[in-house]
């Protein structure tokens, strides 16, 4: 079961048929997400085939990690399959 986890909380957990992997990156639905503890960033990356990306900083027992986690709110065709999905980095545990 694909979950990612940060200073001992999981922030996002699914089976493994929910989620899709793109470029190594593991996207969660964002209805398996714990959106309690992501905060929106004024963030935002553009991708040549997926579109712009927005941010959120993950937020765990007031620490903060600031970017960790991205979306594409909107996609290029290419990309429609994570539309909303959510991914993880920056020390981020993501197991699939």
């Amino acid at each position: 079961m694909p979950k990612a986890t940060w200073n001992g909380k999981i922030i996002a957990q699914a089976e493994a048929g929910e989620v899709q992997m793109v470029e190594g990156n593991v996207y969660f639905p964002p209805d398996k997400v714990e959106r309690g503890l992501l905060m929106a960033s004024d963030t935002h990356t553009v991708c040549p085939w997926k579109g712009t990306a927005s941010y959120y900083d993950v937020v765990v027992d007031g620490k903060a990690n600031k970017d960790a986690a991205w979306y594409y709110p909107e996609t290029k065709d290419a990309a429609k399959h994570v539309k909303g999905y959510v991914a993880f980095w920056k020390g981020v545990s993501v197991e699939s």
